[in-house]
């Protein structure tokens, strides 16, 4: 694959535009963080996020070598809704892992289920990854919708490992093989009806 993950690819759908990260962008990515739903559902940083931080962080993403983090933008108008990471990378075992992240204006709208897939075929078809994993908190049933229909599979439970608002919660593993996204492209419904 001439392709890696070095290349910063701009990868466009029907309702949105995936493209590489500028320090400009931190300040959409801080607004996106202070959402409350965000906060329940993303996993704690290990350091404080300050605006300086993310500033630094998001002007490196576009070199570095090993993980591709793209930003998701409204294709109609530039906004910036999210992002969607390809992380770490073992390059043996041509496995990555997947993580997301849509602030409020880009729910509701097919815009995570369209990046989703976008990012995934690029793992899938560009970098010749074998599987691409990632895990949720079993309680974010709105993001395990969106990965289902995207073709990823429940692998395991890992129990009440994080206490979030006083409770216990448990993370779900899932994951995507190359064979089912050549299979489906992402489009895994469409395929197990014309089986039947």
């Amino acid at each position: 694959m001439s392709h890696s993950f070095s290349d910063k690819p701009v990868l466009t759908g029907e309702r949105t535009v995936l493209r590489p990260f500028t320090e400009a962008d931190a300040d959409g990515i801080w607004e996106i963080l202070d959402d409350p739903d965000v906060i329940r559902f993303t996993f704690e940083p290990s350091t404080e996020l300050t605006l300086e931080r993310l500033r630094s962080w998001y002007g490196s993403r576009a070199t570095q070598p090993d993980r591709l983090d793209l930003a998701v933008t409204d294709r109609a108008t530039g906004e910036l809704l999210g992002e969607v990471v390809l992380h770490e990378w073992d390059p043996a075992g041509r496995n990555c892992t997947f993580r997301t992240l849509i602030g409020p204006r880009g729910r509701g709208r097919g815009i995570g289920t369209e990046a989703t897939r976008l990012i995934v075929g690029h793992g899938f078809e560009q970098l010749g990854l074998h599987r691409i994993a990632l895990e949720l908190y079993s309680h974010n049933h709105r993001a395990r919708r969106v990965y289902e229909k995207v073709g990823f599979v429940e692998e395991g439970v890992r129990r009440q490992t994080q206490l979030r608002d006083g409770e216990w919660v448990d993370e779900t593993l899932m994951a995507i093989l190359a064979h089912e996204w050549a299979a489906h492209r992402g489009h895994p419904d469409l395929v197990s009806s014309t089986a039947r």
